[in-house]
C-alpha cells in the first residue's frame, strides 16, 4: 500500500492536467484507475492541442453497515491547481451529497455521515467541482466518480419458495431427480463468497441426497416401497460463505411422497369360496361376493374377474365393485334343487393397468376355486319390493290408506300370507295395517314439525307355516302442508346513523318457517302497504332469502325522533301462501365519520342535534342584535328623560330658566345643590380649575356675597301668582332651578344676577393672562373696556 501511495503522488507531480484527482489513504479501499479524455478549460490552450491530463481515482468503497462512532473516512479529492493556501474550495453534488456523504470544502476529505446499506443501494453517483474562493469560478471541468458500497455478509440465504412439496415414484433406481431447491441471497455475489450458497441434507439421509450446488434433489435408495412407507420430510438447509465457518444458513422442508406404481399383482386370500344359494333366488340377483386383495392403490390396484370356463360355470356372472373392488356372483338363470344341487367354477383376477417395468416379477392375475350349493328349504313369502317408500300430507285424516305391501308365497303348496307391523317403537302406533290385504292406513294425525319421516318394518309370514317370515322395511315421508308464516329468524336490533346517505344498508334480515327448512323454501320480503309511503326506510329482497333494510333519507334526528318502526312483510313460496308482518325497530344514533356507533341515548343538550353550524351563528347574531337594540333603548330613554330637565325656547310654559356653567370639571356638582339657592352662605371658598392651567394665576377681585337673595326670592314668588290667577296657563307649575356654577372658577359667576357692580366696574385684564384658549374673550373685552369716548373725532 506504501508503494500504491508513493505511485499516486509521482502521478500526481507528473501530470498537469488540473484534474481532480481522489486519493485514497485508507488501506482496506480498492482503487481503480482510467485515463481522462481532453476536456477544454477557460484559459488553457483549445481541445484541438493535446493537453497533459492526469490520471483520476473515479472509484471510491465505503464500508456497508459501518458502526463507528465517527464519520467514516471515504477518500480525498485534490486538484493540481490546489497549491495549499486555501484558494481552492471543493464541493460535492449527485447522490447522496449532503444526506449521506459530505466533504471538507478546504481539504476535499470525504466522509460518509451515516450507516449505508449495499442491498438498499450499492453504489452512489457524486460529482466533483474545484472553485476559486475569490471568484466563485471553477479552476476547472466536474469531474465524475463513483462510491460503491463495499458488502458485508449480513444476509442469510433464504427459500423463497419454500416450504417444497414434491413427489417420486416407488420403487425409483438411486439418483432419480425428486425437485430443485433455490435459496437467493441478498449478498453481493461479485464480492467474496457472502452470497456463494451451498446446500446440504439435514433430515432425511439416507433416502434422499442434494446436490451442494445446484440444489438437485434426488433418490439416496433404490427400491423405496410406497407399500412399507409413503411420506417423507426432508429438510434442506443452504449456507453462504461457502459452506465455510462463520457463514449464515436458512433451512426450507420438502415434503416427498412416493407415488404408487403397479408392482404388486392381486391375490386371493384362500383358495376356495364356499356359498351356499336358495334356490328362490331370482336371477339377475347377487348370490356372493369374493375379493382379491392388491396391496397398490388408485387404478394400479383395479381388478377384473372373470369366470373360467367349466362346470357350470354358464349360470353364473361375475362384475367388479368399482368401490370395493369385490367380485359380486350374480344368477343368470333359475335355480332347481331338485334338478342339481352344487356348482363348482373357477373365478380369476387380473390388474387392468399392467407396468411393463415388472413383468419379470411373475403374471399380475391369480385363481380361485368357488363352490355353490343349492338350498332346498320351505320358503317364506317373499316381498315384491326390497323396500317401500311412500308419502303422505301431515293434515291426512285418520283412517286413510296411503299404500300396501305384497308378499307371496313361491313354494310349489302356495300358502296365505298374513301382514303385521314389526312394533319396536311408539312411533309405529302412527299407521295400521290390515293383515291380509297389506293396505297401511293412518291411526293418528301426523305433524310433519314433529316427525318428517317414518321408518318401520312390516312382517309377512305364511299361513301355514307362520314360522316363516319375511321383512321389508316401509318408509313413510310426512308431506308438508304450509300452515306456518315465515317469520324473522332472530330478533335483529337495528341501528342507523344521523349522518347516514340513502340508499345505505343497514341491517340484512333472514327469515325462517316451520313448515320447511330455509333450503326448501323461497321467502319473499316487502314494505307493508302503509309503510311505502313513508321516506325514511325501504326493503331490498335480495332472493336468496335475505334482505337488506336501506335508507331512504339523507340524516335523521335524534332529537326529532330517536325511534322508528318498520313494518316487513315476509310471504313464502308454498301453496297456500302464507305472511306475517314483522316490525323492526330501528333506533337512530350518533356515529363518527367512518360510520362508527358512538352513542344511541338522547343526550341532554340545549339545541337540536341536528342544527348545523351556519344555523347556531346566525342564532347567535340575532341575540347579540336583539342585545343592541335594548341597549340603545335604554339610552334613549335615559337621554329622553334628560331632554325633559332642560329648556326650550319653544317651550309655551312660563319657566324660570336654569343658567348652567361652563364646567367645573368634579366641583361643577356644586352648582346643582339646590341647597345653596335656598341657603348662599354655605358657598364654599374659590378653588382652582383643574381644567385649565393659565401661565399665571390671577385671581378677580372678590365681591362680598348678598346676605339674603330677595330679588329671586321676590322673582319665583311674582311668577307663581301670576300663574295662579292665569287662566289660559296649563294646569301645572313648571319650576325651573336656578343654581350656582360653582365655586371653584377663578373668574366667579359671569351671570349678571348676583353683580353688585356694573359692567363699567368688571376688570377684564386677567383673561390675556390665561392662555390661548381665551384670547378671543381677552381681545373682545379688552377692546371694550379700551374705548374712549374723548378720542372720537
Amino acid at each position: 500500500m506504501l508503494t500504491r501511495n508513493c505511485l499516486s503522488l509521482l502521478l500526481w507531480v507528473l501530470f498537469d492536467g488540473g484534474l481532480l484527482t481522489p486519493l485514497h489513504p485508507q488501506p482496506q479501499e480498492i482503487l481503480e484507475a482510467q485515463p481522462r479524455e481532453n476536456v477544454p478549460v477557460p484559459g488553457r490552450r483549445s481541445s484541438a492541442q493535446r493537453v497533459k491530463r492526469g490520471w483520476v481515482w473515479n472509484q471510491f468503497f465505503v464500508l456497508e453497515e459501518y458502526m463507528g462512532s465517527e464519520p467514516q473516512y471515504v477518500g480525498k479529492l485534490h486538484s493540481d491547481l490546489d497549491k495549499g493556501v486555501g484558494t481552492v474550495k471543493y464541493t460535492l453534488s449527485g447522490d447522496g451529497a449532503g444526506t449521506v456523504f459530505t466533504i471538507d470544502e478546504t481539504t476535499g476529505d470525504i466522509h460518509a455521515i451515516r450507516s449505508l446499506d449495499r442491498e438498499e443501494k450499492p453504489f452512489y453517483t457524486l460529482r466533483a467541482q474545484a472553485v476559486d474562493v475569490d471568484t466563485k469560478k471553477p479552476l476547472e471541468p466536474e469531474s465524475e466518480f463513483i462510491i460503491k458500497v463495499q458488502d458485508i455478509n449480513d444476509n442469510e440465504p433464504k427459500f423463497l419458495d419454500g416450504p417444497y412439496v414434491a413427489s417420486v415414484p416407488e420403487m425409483s433406481p438411486v439418483g432419480a431427480y425428486v425437485l430443485q431447491v433455490k435459496a437467493t441471497d441478498a449478498d453481493d455475489p461479485t464480492y467474496g463468497n457472502s452470497a456463494r450458497v451451498v446446500y446440504s441434507v439435514l433430515q432425511g439421509q439416507p433416502y434422499f441426497s442434494i446436490d451442494p450446488k445446484t440444489g438437485v434433489i434426488r433418490t439416496a435408495l433404490p427400491n423405496m416401497d410406497r407399500e412399507v412407507k409413503e411420506q417423507y420430510q426432508v429438510l434442506i438447509q443452504a449456507k453462504d460463505m461457502g459452506g465455510q465457518l462463520g457463514g449464515l444458513a436458512g433451512t426450507t422442508t420438502v415434503n416427498i411422497t412416493l407415488t404408487d406404481v403397479n408392482d404388486n399383482p392381486p391375490r386371493f386370500p384362500k383358495s376356495i369360496f364356499h356359498l351356499k344359494v336358495p334356490e328362490t333366488s331370482h336371477v339377475g340377483s347377487a348370490i356372493g361376493r369374493i375379493r382379491a386383495v392388491d396391496p397398490d392403490f388408485g387404478k394400479n390396484a383395479e381388478i377384473e374377474y372373470n369366470i373360467v370356463p367349466g362346470d357350470g360355470g354358464n349360470l353364473f356372472d361375475i362384475t367388479t365393485d368399482e368401490y370395493t373392488q369385490e367380485g359380486v356372483i350374480k344368477l343368470k338363470k333359475p335355480l332347481d334343487f331338485e334338478t342339481k344341487k352344487a356348482y363348482t367354477f373357477k373365478v380369476e383376477a387380473s390388474n387392468l393397468h399392467l407396468d411393463h417395468r415388472f413383468h419379470s416379477v411373475g403374471p399380475f392375475k391369480d385363481t380361485a376355486t368357488v363352490k355353490i350349493n343349492v338350498l332346498d328349504m320351505d320358503e317364506p313369502p317373499v316381498f315384491s319390493k326390497p323396500m317401500y317408500t311412500m308419502e303422505v300430507y301431515e293434515d291426512t285424516p285418520v283412517g286413510t290408506i296411503i299404500g300396501a305391501v305384497t308378499a307371496q308365497d313361491l313354494d310349489a303348496g302356495s300358502s296365505s300370507v298374513r301382514y303385521f307391523i314389526d312394533w319396536k317403537n311408539d312411533v309405529d302406533s302412527y299407521f295400521t295395517i290390515d293383515a291380509t290385504e297389506g293396505t297401511i292406513a293412518t291411526n293418528e294425525l301426523l305433524d310433519r314439525e314433529s316427525i318428517a319421516q317414518y321408518n318401520f318394518s312390516i312382517i309377512a309370514s305364511k299361513v301355514s307355516n307362520p314360522l316363516l317370515t319375511s321383512k321389508v322395511n316401509v318408509i313413510i315421508n310426512v308431506l308438508d302442508v304450509n300452515e306456518f308464516p315465515p317469520e324473522i329468524s332472530v330478533p335483529y336490533e337495528t341501528s342507523v346513523c344521523e349522518n347516514a346517505k340513502p340508499g345505505q344498508v343497514i341491517q340484512t334480515i333472514t327469515a325462517a318457517d316451520k313448515d320447511l327448512s330455509p333450503a326448501g323454501q323461497r321467502f319473499s320480503f316487502k314494505l307493508s302497504s302503509e309503510a311505502s309511503n313513508k321516506p325514511n326506510f325501504t326493503v331490498h329482497d335480495y332472493r336468496n332469502n335475505t334482505a337488506g333494510i336501506e335508507t331512504r333519507r339523507n340524516g335523521y334526528s335524534r332529537r326529532q325522533q330517536e325511534l322508528y318502526f318498520l313494518p316487513v312483510v315476509i310471504e313464502d313460496s308454498s301453496y297456500p301462501v302464507q305472511s306475517s308482518t314483522s316490525t323492526l325497530t330501528i333506533r337512530v344514533c350518533r356515529c363518527d365519520s367512518d360510520g362508527t356507533i358512538q352513542s344511541c341515548n338522547v343526550e341532554a343538550i340545549f339545541l337540536p342535534v341536528g342544527l348545523s353550524t351556519g344555523a347556531l351563528i346566525a342564532i347567535l347574531l340575532c341575540i347579540v342584535i336583539l342585545l343592541v337594540i335594548v341597549v340603545l333603548y335604554v339610552a334613549l330613554r335615559r337621554q329622553k328623560k334628560k331632554d325633559t330637565l332642560m329648556t326650550s325656547k319653544e317651550d309655551i310654559r312660563d319657566n324660570v330658566i336654569h343658567y348652567d356653567d361652563e364646567g367645573g370639571g368634579e366641583e361643577d356638582t356644586q352648582a346643582f345643590d339646590i341647597g345653596a339657592l335656598r341657603n348662599p352662605k354655605v358657598i364654599e371658598d374659590n378653588k382652582i380649575r383643574r381644567d385649565i392651567k393659565p401661565d399665571t394665576l390671577r385671581f378677580p377681585r372678590h365681591r362680598p356675597p348678598a346676605e339674603d337673595n330677595t330679588d329671586i326670592r321676590d322673582f319665583i314668588n311674582h311668577r307663581l301668582q301670576e300663574n295662579d290667577v292665569d287662566p289660559s296657563a296649563p294646569p301645572y307649575d313648571s319650576l325651573a332651578t336656578y343654581a350656582y356654577e360653582g365655586n371653584g372658577s377663578v373668574a366667579e359667576s359671569l351671570s349678571s344676577i348676583d353683580s353688585l357692580t356694573t359692567e363699567a366696574d368688571q376688570d377684564y385684564d386677567y383673561l390675556s393672562d390665561w392662555g390661548p384658549r381665551f384670547k378671543i374673550l381677552a381681545d373682545m373685552f379688552g377692546e371694550e373696556e379700551s374705548y374712549n369716548p374723548d378720542k372720537v373725532t
